[in-house]
């Protein structure tokens, strides 16, 4: 017994090993070597958060006269020059990046995965990390949880291409980058985990839900050994006070609603009537914020200082509806214009201004409502799950955040409310759909596609090939068909390479054992074969047998620069086998 558990044990170890290793995660089966893949995600999307947030705080700590958020307490002069600086460095910075390298945020994330297989490079990584803490130090209005998440995938993506794994775990490191950096700046590691599954990777699938897990817990526990794990939001306990509430947070949710739609209409309107050169959209950007938050200036940076006096109901009415119409505005020409900021953070803003505005509404209309925090908190929620079309990743945010059950109810039916609303009744989709349509980028998938990205072509290729030049001597055939290969791979100098039978090869022989036999001209069933490497999914393995009209493929390993290796053979009737089972 003891032995026997022995050989288990050398076989799973085995398993590790980088070249087994790489064909363990093929397929979405291998569930520890996805998890340590999931652990190794977390801890570098946590460390490189932790660079991120130190470089921004420690930098603000230095020009504001009061911690982090005090953008309130610059002088007037000095608020409105401070993000007019930023956006010109951002600028003068832009200027000398290619096109190709500008590409930040969540929607260059989805491209990378939609249309690249995942594929993020280490130049469009120091762009956000540095552009992005540009424009937060320099008070633009915006969020740090959009370039989080592009600083997750891009590190999981990179270290899937340090390893060289194929394309399906690289697309599955994008999820675990993704949820971790969620997970990390809020400390709501299970909102991590829906937003990477609803918005990011937008499938749900049980093999692929453990690593997003364990990286999202892994990023979150290594950012809380150095910022604590206090909630972001200071959060008091609340709760409906009686049922004949509902209308009104219904009422809330539809309210909500328009500002979502007015949020994402407005960052439309300022893509298309954008300057052409992007350092120009970049200046521009600048000076809508300098001079909204001239008059408000609780709008510049993060502005989570105010969000905690909303929860409190410390701000008067018509000073929360000001906050929240120049947030808007400010966010939606912002996210427009291209400044390289999150928009998570200036959804849950809005939603906080807009929901103590519709808390001292509703407190003048009954005086037995709830406390502000709860209005506020579920504006928030709505506010994400409008905007982003993500109702139970804020749902799960907003139960994290605040640890209190009894919100759950309520929050369910306002965010759903808003989240409907916004798409059925205002006409809009997720804002980084729409952010993705303005690119150019169409982030619809089918059902097909999303099953076929889940496993390379190495977890179905046959190995059960030999190859040969399209003439053989018979004492070559006979040696070649020793090793009882199912297909011949014919290798033409001048010709496209084609698969032949071996049971065909075997007839011919019989027929001819004495003269050089013509792989081309004896009697067999063959079929055209196309190129593809072993990385590939599924996915590009059907796009290329239909663009080019192929019965086969055959699969090369790189083994060295311009030196490839074939290496299996696959069919269309195998990749249809999988879809179907």
């Amino acid at each position: 017994m003891i032995k026997k558990f022995h050989n288990r044990l050398r076989s799973f170890t085995a398993t590790f090993r980088i070249r087994a290793f790489r064909t363990a995660v093929s397929s979405l089966e291998a569930a520890p070597q996805f998890a340590l893949l999931g652990i190794l995600s977390g801890f570098l999307t946590g460390a490189i958060i932790i660079l991120f947030r130190v470089l921004i705080e420690s930098s603000l700590e230095f020009l504001l006269p009061q911690g982090s958020e005090s953008f309130e307490l610059l002088p007037a002069l000095e608020r409105f020059l401070l993000p007019i600086s930023g956006s010109l460095v951002l600028a003068a910075g832009f200027a000398l990046l290619k096109a190709e390298d500008r590409g930040v945020g969540v929607t260059h994330v989805l491209e990378r995965l939609h249309r690249h297989q995942g594929y993020m490079s280490f130049k469009n990584l120091l762009v956000q990390f540095f552009g992005g803490a540009i424009a937060l130090i320099s008070g633009q209005t915006g969020g740090r949880e959009g370039p989080a998440i592009h600083l997750g995938a891009a590190t999981s993506s990179l270290l899937g291409q340090l390893l060289k794994l194929p394309n399906n775990s690289i697309r599955v490191l994008i999820g675990c980058g993704s949820a971790a950096a969620i997970g990390a700046s809020f400390n709501t590691p299970i909102a991590g985990v829906i937003f990477s599954m609803e918005v990011i990777v937008m499938e749900y699938t049980i093999a692929g839900f453990m690593p997003v897990i364990l990286a999202a817990v892994t990023g979150t526990l290594i950012v809380q050994q150095f910022f604590g794990n206090d909630p972001v939001f200071d959060v008091p306990g609340v709760g409906l006070n009686s049922y004949w509430e509902l209308p009104w947070v219904v009422i809330e949710g539809i309210v909500i609603a328009f500002l979502a739609a007015a949020l994402i209409r407005i960052m439309m309107l300022s893509n298309r009537n954008a300057p052409k050169t992007f350092g120009l959209r970049l200046v521009l950007a600048g000076l809508v914020t300098a001079s909204i938050g001239f008059l408000i200036p609780q709008i510049l940076g993060i502005g989570y200082d105010s969000v905690d006096q909303a929860l409190t109901g410390s701000i008067p009415l018509l000073m929360l509806v000001m906050i929240c119409l120049a947030k808007i505005i400010s966010t939606g020409a912002n996210l427009g214009l291209g400044m390289p900021i999150g928009l998570i953070g200036p959804t849950l803003f809005i939603g906080a201004m807009a929901g103590g505005s519709f808390w001292q509404l509703a407190a003048f209309a009954n005086q037995n409502v709830a406390d502000p925090a709860f209005y506020v908190l579920l504006g928030m929620g709505a506010m994400m799950g409008a905007a982003l079309q993500a109702p139970l990743a804020a749902l799960m945010a907003l139960l994290e955040l605040t640890q209190n059950p009894e919100i759950v109810l309520p929050a369910m039916l306002c965010i759903v409310v808003a989240s409907i609303t916004a798409s059925h009744g205002f006409g809009v989709r997720s804002i980084f759909t729409t952010q993705a349509t303005l690119h150019g980028i169409n982030l619809d998938r089918n059902p097909l596609s999303i099953t076929l990205n889940r496993a390379s072509v190495e977890s179905l290729m046959s190995k059960q090939f030999a190859r040969s030049g399209p003439t053989i001597e018979p004492s070559a055939v006979r040696a070649l068909l020793q090793a009882e290969p199912v297909w011949i791979l014919v290798e033409p100098e001048d010709q496209n390479r084609f698969l032949l039978r071996a049971a065909d090869l075997r007839e011919a022989l019989k027929l001819n054992d004495m003269t050089p036999i013509d792989l081309r001209e004896i009697p067999a069933e063959r079929k055209d074969a196309a190129r593809i490497t072993w990385q590939a999914t599924l996915d590009e393995a059907f796009d290329i047998i239909s663009e080019t009209g192929v019965q086969s493929l055959y699969v090369v390993r790189i083994t060295a620069p311009l030196l490839e290796q074939p290496v299996g053979i696959l069919l269309p009737e195998d990749i249809e086998r999988y879809y179907r089972n």
